[in-house]
């Protein structure tokens, strides 16, 4: 079985920055991509990020230039640098994976969610 396991999120004010980070667990041989959607209220989950195991990295037009995402491909982990947080970032971020587990093949995982408030 192979769990994400996400943290990180909380409350922040407009301009403020905060690190979301998930770690991949189970019986993993890769993972690719790894990254980060995010679903607000009322509205459908959208990518927010996604970064390959060679290092190419997808992100939402909404989010480039302040949000950056990085891997460990070695520790299966993904962190989620946002900096200048706007109230329109308020969502719950889930980490999602696609993984190669010994037994199943391909699999998609998605993390529990983690809650970003942005707000004054």
């Amino acid at each position: 079985q192979v769990q994400l396991v996400e943290s990180g999120g909380g409350l922040v004010q407009p301009g403020g920055s905060l690190r979301l980070s998930c770690a991949a667990s189970g019986s993993i041989f890769s993972v690719n991509p790894m990254g980060w959607y995010r679903q607000a209220p009322g509205k459908e989950r959208e990518l927010v990020a996604t970064s390959t195991l060679g290092g190419t990295t997808n992100y939402a037009d909404s989010v480039k230039g302040r949000f950056t995402i990085s891997r460990d491909n070695a520790k299966n982990t993904v962190d989620l640098q946002m900096n200048s947080l706007k109230p329109e970032d308020t969502a719950v971020y889930y980490c999602y994976a696609r993984a190669i587990v010994a037994g199943r093949g391909n699999v998609e995982v998605w993390g529990q969610g983690t809650l970003v408030t942005v707000s004054s």
